[in-house]
């Protein structure tokens, strides 16, 4: 249910992975509901939320990143879905410190753990799934390589002035043990109806997406973030091997100010 939220990171050579104050504030959490369609029916079918805070992990002052979501009780006898996903980050680089996914799809079991050592270029990678066994790995990564939970609030900080519609920005993830370079897609500036009514200044953007169990892969990912200092998303639509997902903000505590809401 999160993988197609995940949004972009730039695959910039640098200590410091965001040259600027990041967007969120610690406290923030952002609600979303995610609906399923097939053919013509859309059916509200789960809950997500993405909370932002500060903590302290092994003596270090990090960023904890924690999202988990659900499929709503009714849908579980359909398709049950039980994803959680942590991440710790160095607040003066923004790099990633450890990850750790735990989800439940349709009876399905992943479990990945990733710790992150950038003074030597590596991640220890540790993978389990219901039909295989524990597998643990070393991998080569590049400065500003990012679990997809890390990304989501990367992307965030993304700077999409001085951009032209079409224009790319490379990016690196680790997902599933496996290091990947995709891309995503400026697609300019529009104002979009959320589905409570509330019209939004947004930013539009696509990401190019990895094939897997739920996806095609290709460039099926649409995202529209507000265009102000948040970048909150406001919807996210993907297409996957049936049907498609939509996931729709419906709900945020511990932002400051106010979104960019077109005037009436």
């Amino acid at each position: 249910m999160l993988y197609f939220c995940f949004l972009i990171f730039s695959n910039r050579i640098s200590a410091q992975c965001i040259d600027r104050p990041p967007v969120f504030e610690p406290g923030e959490t952002i609600h979303y509901e995610v609906a399923y369609n097939w053919g013509f029916l859309w059916v509200d079918a789960g809950e997500v939320y993405f909370k932002a805070d500060t903590v302290t992990r092994d003596g270090k002052f990090c960023y904890y990143f924690d999202s988990f979501g659900k499929s709503y009780s009714f849908y579980d006898w359909i398709f049950k879905v039980r994803d959680r996903y942590q991440s710790y980050v160095d607040t003066a680089a923004f790099q990633p410190i450890s990850f750790i996914r735990d989800t439940y799809e349709g009876g399905y079991e992943v479990n990945n753990r990733y710790d992150f050592d950038f003074d030597n270029g590596k991640v220890k990678s540790s993978i389990s799934h219901s039909d295989k066994p524990l597998t643990v790995d070393t991998l080569e990564i590049k400065p500003c390589t990012f679990d997809v939970l890390t990304a989501i609030y990367y992307a965030r900080n993304l700077d999409f002035d001085g951009m032209k519609i079409g224009d790319t920005v490379p990016i690196w993830f680790i997902i599933d043990g496996e290091i990947f370079e995709l891309y995503i897609r400026y697609l300019g500036r529009e104002k979009y109806k959320n589905r409570d009514g509330i019209k939004y200044n947004c930013i539009k953007f696509s990401a190019m997406l990895v094939e897997g169990t739920i996806f095609k892969g290709g460039e099926d990912l649409y995202v529209w973030v507000t265009d102000d200092r948040y970048k909150i998303p406001i919807m996210v639509e993907a297409k996957i091997i049936i049907g498609s997902v939509k996931a729709y903000l419906i709900g945020y505590e511990g932002i400051a100010g106010f979104l960019n809401q077109v005037n009436k």
